[in-house]
């Protein structure tokens, strides 16, 4: 994906096709990444691009060691 929109449309469009399948495990996976990625956006609504998986967690959980950025 080049943007978090397009991301968060394929995850929409993943999401029931799916449901359509049955696919109760996919659908709670895919639901949880969009929710993720709705909230990054909210955060960071200037940012476009498609955020990977450690920023949406760094956005989710600021404090975690993974996350902290250290000045020389």
């Amino acid at each position: 994906m080049k943007t978090i929109d397009e991301h968060i449309q394929k995850d929409q469009n993943e999401i029931r096709s799916a449901e359509a399948e049955g696919n109760s495990p996919k659908v709670r996976h895919l639901k949880e990444e969009l929710q993720s990625l709705e909230e990054y956006k909210e955060h960071h609504p200037e940012d476009k691009h498609d955020p990977n998986a450690l920023e949406l967690f760094c956005d989710a959980n600021p404090d975690e060691p993974e996350c902290l950025v250290y000045d020389d």
